[in-house]
C-alpha cells in the first residue's frame, strides 16, 4: 500500500499578539453589548458539578472530581463563593496583547460589555500570557478550512497536506493573515515533516528561509512519527504513567489503605495519564502488553506483592478493581467512533 507523504508544519507564535509588531488597524465599528449580567448560582454550581465526569485525572489542585461531589452542599456553597470572589476580584496578570483586538473580537462575537471590562481590567500592567479562542477565530477567518488539514489550539497550529509546495503556500497564507494582525511566525520553532515519505523531494521554505525537517513532534501531547508508528508514544505514555504513580505513592503504597481505595486512585491519576489520546491510535499488540506490564508492575508495588508470591494477574486486578487496561483502549476508540459517528457530515474528522 503507497502512503502519500503529508507534509505537517508546526507553527508557534514567537511573540503572541505582540502590540508592538506592526499591524493593520480595525476601522469598523462594533456595538457593545450593554446587558445586566446576574452573579452565579448555586443550582448552577450544582448542575456543573452533577455533569463532571468521575474517574478523570486532577487539575493543578489536585482536588479530584469525586472529592468535590461527596461534600455535597458544602462544596456547592464554598464553590459559588469562590467563583463569584473570583469574578468580582479579577487581578490576574497577562502578556501584552494588540488589546483592540480583543476587545472588537469579544464584542463581535457578542461578549457582554461587563465581561469586556471585566478582561480590560485583567489585563491592566499585564506580563503572562492569555490564550483566546475568540480572537483566533477571527483572526485566522481568512485562511481557516472546514477540513481538518489545519489543526489549531491555542498558540500551536499545524499545517497537513500531500504536496510540499501546498503546504508552503498555506504557511505563507497563515504568516501573511497572522503578522497584518501584530502577531509574528516563529522562524526558529517552526518545523515539518513527512510521513511515510518514500525519497527526498526539497525542503519547506517560509520567506525563502528553510524550515526545520524533524522525524517527530509533539502536539498536544502526542507524539507523531514521521514512520506513522507509534512506538514513541506508547513508551511517553508508559513513562507519563510512572510519573503520575510516583505522585500517588504515599497514597499507593499505604497499608493502612483498602485496595478498593487504592484502585479509585489509581484509575484517576496514573491510568487517565497513560490512556490520554491512545484512542486515535493504532496499538500492536506488543506494544499494548507493553502498556498491560507497566500497569501490572505499579499495581503489585501498590499492594506489596511481588512476582515470587505467583499471584495471577486477575486477581491482582480483581482486588484493586482495576479492568485489563486493553479494553479501557477499546472501549474509548468506541466511544470515540460515537463522537464522530454523530457529527454531521459537512465536519472535517468525518
Amino acid at each position: 500500500m503507497v502512503c502519500l507523504p503529508f507534509v505537517i508544519a508546526t507553527v508557534i507564535f514567537a511573540e503572541l499578539m505582540n502590540e508592538e509588531n506592526e499591524r493593520e488597524k480595525r476601522v469598523e465599528g462594533v456595538n457593545s453589548v450593554e446587558q445586566k449580567v446576574d452573579k452565579i448560582r448555586k443550582d448552577e454550581v450544582r448542575k456543573a458539578l452533577k455533569r463532571m465526569k468521575s474517574g478523570k485525572a486532577v487539575g493543578p489542585d489536585d482536588i479530584p472530581v469525586e472529592v468535590w461531589k461527596c461534600l455535597g452542599e458544602a462544596a456547592v456553597e464554598f464553590l459559588t463563593s469562590l467563583f463569584n470572589r473570583v469574578l468580582e476580584n479579577l487581578e490576574k496578570a497577562y502578556d501584552r496583547v494588540p488589546r483592540e483586538e480583543l476587545w472588537y473580537c469579544m464584542r463581535k462575537s457578542g461578549v457582554a460589555e461587563k465581561y469586556v471590562r471585566v478582561v480590560q481590567d485583567m489585563y491592566e500592567r499585564s506580563r503572562t500570557v492569555v490564550r483566546c479562542a475568540v480572537v483566533m477565530d477571527h483572526l485566522s477567518e481568512e485562511v481557516r478550512q472546514e477540513s481538518p488539514w489545519t489543526m489549531m489550539f491555542a498558540d500551536d497550529i499545524v499545517i497537513c497536506s500531500e504536496s510540499r509546495e501546498q503546504v508552503e503556500e498555506n504557511l505563507e497564507r497563515w504568516r501573511f493573515a497572522l503578522e497584518r494582525r501584530g502577531m509574528k511566525v516563529s522562524r526558529s520553532k517552526t518545523e515539518y515533516m513527512c510521513v511515510n515519505e518514500r525519497e527526498g523531494s526539497g525542503t519547506v521554505r517560509l520567506q525563502g528561509e528553510e524550515v526545520k525537517k524533524v522525524q517527530e513532534f509533539k502536539y498536544l501531547g502526542s507524539t507523531v512519527q514521521s514512520s506513522g508508528e507509534c512506538g514513541k508514544e506508547v513508551k511517553k505514555r508508559v513513562q507519563a504513567g510512572w510519573n503520575g504513580w510516583r505522585k500517588v505513592s504515599g497514597v499507593l503504597c499505604d497499608r493502612k489503605i483498602s485496595a478498593r481505595i487504592k484502585g479509585k486512585v489509581y484509575r484517576t491519576v496514573v491510568r487517565a495519564a497513560m490512556l490520554y489520546g491512545l484512542e486515535t491510535v493504532s496499538l500492536r499488540k506488543r506494544q499494548e502488553s507493553e502498556l498491560e506490564v507497566a500497569e501490572l508492575k505499579m499495581l503489585r508495588f501498590s499492594l506489596g506483592v511481588t512476582r515470587l508470591d505467583r499471584i495471577r494477574n486477575e486477581y491482582i486486578r480483581g482486588t484493586a478493581h482495576v479492568g485489563r487496561l486493553g479494553d479501557k483502549v477499546r472501549e474509548a476508540r468506541l466511544r470515540w467512533f460515537g463522537h464522530v459517528q454523530r457529527r454531521e457530515r459537512a465536519v472535517g474528522i468525518k
